[in-house]
């Protein structure tokens, strides 16, 4: 049950509040004047503030500084029968999560308290991811060229410049980004991810700054934005080569002022946000072809981080596979299986285009498909028996160069959709194509997801 304080000196307001959020389930507590409010909210640490403004012995402003200092991620609410828009800014721009009027309407309180407690919500989650990961998330191989890498992380880290990470699709640019976050004198506070490869184009600014409360007609509540989450952490654009042109120049102006302005909006929100972008394509190539702004490119790459191919550092990958089975193992409850040496001679030389996350795809679906304790190489070679098999009969008939390439086309979607576990947005990023044509590919070659089949059995 969540709770929340009301911090009002109207005995008269306490009493409507209390009423309307008891019957909808919630556990409230009161106050009729700051100090004693800021006592209460040491003793009960609520989920939500109601905070009136105007109140004798110490005002809302005042007491609102006060919790921020104990606490810089409550969730504030004013509240005020004297509002006005220079109120409602300098609220904000404190820390309050929300500003409402008196007389207040009571479907927005009651939606803005969600809001607010979703929002909490987001960033608990995020809390637990960063702890869930902490003393596993490092980067794997011992070569030379994850020894620069390595370096050069711990170098970028220790300042608050924005850095550009580089690299082909499976190298682990979210995982250096990661460490980066990790490793900074923010690892205590938010890291926010956004793929701008998978949110909506008419979507991505909304997600980037939020929207005020009716902005969208599907959606009539506040939407609090990425950079509003990130705050005082980390913000990950990853893919950010996809931001359409209007997207990139504001974000650009939102770089350079370190504002931003929710949609629909014209109050001014400051930030404090460490951005770190990632692409695996060529941005000079993309300014010289005018889909990517030069300035902004200039913006974001002040420190440049290059993930090199797992081709460049193949001998890593014996060290790879020891982590990702111990790994597997552990998540899986399964016994402890290991690779022979055939195994791992063999998966060394192979191209892996798909880098280390391919890699570890493979070792997992290898892992979990095999009876034994011990993967050999033709355990390896068996699992891939059945596209050279297909292929061979392709080869080997009258087929057209049309039937070769749908044949092609079909073996390699389904290899991939199996390496992602048929996780489509994923397959679709690996293919570098959209998720609706990646759909129509499945429709058009009639491929079925075999996990499916075992579901219904």
């Amino acid at each position: 049950m969540n709770t929340i304080l009301i911090i009002e000196d109207d005995k008269a307001i306490v009493d409507v509040l209390k009423m309307i959020l008891e019957h909808d389930g919630f556990k409230t507590e009161q106050a009729f004047n700051g100090p004693s409010g800021l006592e209460k909210f040491k003793a009960v640490n609520p989920d939500v503030v109601l905070l009136d403004i105007r109140m004798p012995k110490m005002d809302g402003i005042e007491v609102l500084q006060e919790i921020r200092k104990m606490d810089k991620r409550s969730i504030v609410i004013m509240i005020s029968g004297h509002g006005n828009i220079e109120t409602a800014v300098q609220t904000t721009k404190l820390g309050a999560y929300d500003f409402i009027s008196k007389p207040f309407d009571v479907d927005r309180l009651k939606l803005t308290i969600q809001n607010g407690l979703n929002y909490k919500n987001l960033l608990a989650e995020n809390e637990s991811m960063k702890q869930m990961f902490g003393t596993r998330l490092e980067l794997q191989g011992s070569s030379e060229e994850m020894k620069k890498l390595k370096d050069l992380i711990g170098k970028v880290a220790a300042t608050s410049s924005r850095v550009l990470i580089t690299g082909e699709n499976g190298t682990g640019k979210e995982l250096a980004a990661k460490l980066i976050h990790k490793l900074s004198d923010r690892s205590d506070k938010p890291f926010i991810h956004l793929n701008c490869a998978i949110i909506p184009k008419d979507m991505i600014e909304v997600e980037l700054f939020g929207c005020v409360e009716g902005f969208l007609s599907y959606s009539p509540g506040k939407r609090i934005g990425k950079f509003e989450m990130a705050d005082e952490g980390t913000l990950f654009l990853d893919e950010i080569a996809d931001l359409s042109l209007d997207s990139q120049a504001k974000l650009l102006n939102v770089l350079g002022e370190n504002k931003i302005e929710p949609l629909g909006s014209s109050i001014e929100i400051p930030v404090n946000v460490r951005v770190i972008t990632s692409t695996n394509r060529n941005l000079p190539e993309l300014i010289q072809e005018g889909s990517f702004r030069e300035d902004l490119f200039h913006r974001l790459n002040v420190l440049a981080i290059n993930v090199p191919p797992l081709r460049n550092h193949k001998e890593d990958i014996p060290e790879l596979i020891k982590t990702f089975t111990e790994e597997i193992c552990t998540r899986n409850d399964m016994p402890n299986k290991e690779f022979t040496r055939k195994a791992i001679d063999y998966l060394v030389s192979l191209k892996w285009p798909g880098n280390i996350r391919e890699l570890k795809n493979t070792v997992e679906r290898l892992m979990i498909l095999s009876d034994s304790n011990v993967i050999d190489r033709k355990n390896i070679e068996a699992e891939n028996q059945s596209h050279v098999s297909e292929m061979d009969k392709v080869m080997n008939s009258e087929s057209t160069f049309r039937d070769f390439q749908d044949i092609s086309e079909k073996i390699f979607i389904e290899k991939k959709l199996a390496e992602n576990d048929w996780n489509i947005t994923k397959t679709a990023e690996s293919l570098d194509i959209q998720r609706s044509h990646l759909y129509t590919k499945i429709k058009q070659f009639n491929i079925e997801n075999p996990g499916k089949e075992d579901k219904n059995q």
